[in-house]
C-alpha cells in the first residue's frame, strides 16, 4: 500500500475573493489613518516617515537589502490663511461632493476633526463613488 493511498485526497480550487468595493474602502480608510500619524508629528515639530527596506548596490556592486526611510506626505496645505484638507486615493484627489475637492480649516490643529470626518464617511461608504470615479480616471489615462 502506498503512503498517499492513505490520505484522504481531493481536487479543490482556492477562492480568495474579497468585494472590491470593501477593499477599496479599507485602503482609503488605511491611507487617512496614516495620515491622522502625519499630523501628530507634525504638531509636535517632528516629521513622519515609514523605514521600507530597499535594494541598493554596495561600493562592490553586490546588491544587498537596506532599511531607508519613505517620507509621507500630507494631504493638507496651507494658502488663503488657513489650510485646505484633501482626500486622496492613491495619488488621486477625491472630489468629496460631486464639485468640491478640499475643506477649509482656519487652524492646523481643525485637520484632525477633518480627518476624523473622512474617516467615517469611508466608513459608512459615502466615498465610495469618489474612489470609483477617481479608478475610472486613472484607467481611462492608461
Amino acid at each position: 500500500m502506498s503512503h498517499l493511498a492513505r490520505l484522504n485526497l481531493k481536487t479543490v480550487q482556492r477562492v480568495i475573493e474579497k468585494d472590491p468595493v470593501i477593499a477599496r474602502r479599507e485602503k482609503l480608510i488605511a491611507g487617512i489613518a496614516e495620515q491622522k500619524l502625519v499630523l501628530e508629528a507634525m504638531l509636535r515639530g517632528e516629521t513622519y516617515a515609514v523605514p521600507v527596506k530597499r535594494w541598493r548596490n554596495n561600493e562592490a556592486g553586490e546588491r544587498m537589502q537596506v532599511e531607508d526611510t519613505k517620507r509621507i506626505r500630507p494631504w493638507w496645505f496651507e494658502q488663503d490663511n488657513g489650510w485646505y484638507v484633501q482626500v486622496r486615493y492613491g495619488s488621486r484627489v477625491l472630489n468629496i461632493s460631486g464639485k468640491s475637492n478640499s475643506v477649509f480649516v482656519s487652524q492646523l490643529q481643525e485637520v484632525a476633526a477633518v480627518l476624523g470626518a473622512f474617516q467615517a464617511a469611508a466608513e459608512a461608504g459615502e466615498l465610495d463613488k469618489a474612489v470609483l470615479l477617481a479608478m475610472k480616471r486613472i484607467k481611462q489615462a492608461d
